[in-house]
């Protein structure tokens, strides 16, 4: 998907709404837990009750991994799904990959070439240009970089600074666009990091941001759009517990749609204030 497609969908849907399937087999309705396949049963109702408020959702790979070869089936099963069903979809595998370059190429083709069809990868950027190119490649496929994390613990390194008083997330920030441009690449921030977007959009103003931490986690989506928007939105926010376990109850599903359905909508207002959505 490109840049234009991601935008133009993001206008279509009045949302720039990214919903995460962190979908973890202890937290879902235990009806659920007589199906073949629980975590792929949950994350279709799931898919099936958001898909016409969100652009993209947004896989964490560490929950599906816990639980061994079913998981990774059910991985699969979800993305294909999606690829399949809602083709205008944004599919991001949130994997954090960072490796030697031998190894992330294997990592670019395990992820970009299988039949899932994802569209982006979240990619660590310490072990440098090698280790992030094998991903870029692919130019139909994008980078999701990470810049400035949520955790208390991105205080240890991301904010640290130099003898100028540059922080290293700005190298990070600055660095990277030698690598690809705002057309195969965006970066991860994190909502709780509020007014932090103002410094980031001065150093990466058209690209696109993946920002983790609204609701659950505390960050202000006002906030967000306020200091991280730009002419083509830029922002793809994600909702992750807030959305899909609104509900622990047989009518979860019918939760996370009012969840979704209430984000895009507070999403259409902030998209006003761009001229060409108007």
């Amino acid at each position: 998907m490109t840049k234009h497609e991601l935008f133009h969908s993001i206008l279509r849907k009045q949302s720039f709404l990214c919903v995460g399937l962190d979908t973890d087999i202890q937290k879902i309705p235990s009806h659920l837990l007589q199906e073949d396949d629980p975590v792929f049963a949950f994350n279709r109702a799931i898919i099936e009750a958001t898909q016409a408020y969100c652009v993209a959702y947004k896989l964490n790979l560490a929950f599906y991994e816990t639980l061994g070869v079913k998981g990774h089936i059910a991985l699969e099963k979800t993305a294909t799904y999606i690829r399949r069903n809602y083709p205008g979809q944004f599919i991001i595998a949130d994997a954090k990959r960072g490796d030697i370059g031998n190894t992330s190429e294997m990592y670019a083709r395990a992820f970009f070439e299988s039949a899932a069809g994802y569209d982006a990868i979240t990619v660590a950027p310490y072990m440098g240009e090698d280790s992030v190119k094998p991903f870029i490649r692919y130019p139909d496929k994008w980078v999701i970089l990470l810049a400035l994390t949520s955790n208390k613990g991105s205080n240890d390194f991301q904010l640290t600074t130099d003898a100028n008083g540059e922080r290293l997330f700005e190298k990070v920030l600055k660095k990277s666009q030698e690598w690809a441009t705002d057309e195969q690449m965006m970066y991860v921030v994190g909502a709780t990091q509020g007014k932090m977007l103002e410094d980031i959009r001065k150093i990466v103003p058209d690209h696109f941001l993946l920002v983790p931490g609204v609701g659950a986690q505390g960050g202000s989506l006002e906030e967000v759009a306020r200091y991280g928007m730009n002419a083509q939105c830029g922002l793809l926010v994600n909702s992750s517990r807030q959305i899909i376990y609104a509900d622990p109850t047989e009518r979860f599903a019918e939760a996370a749609c009012r969840e979704a359905r209430k984000l895009q909508e507070e999403m259409s207002t902030y998209l006003q204030w761009i001229p060409s959505a108007k």
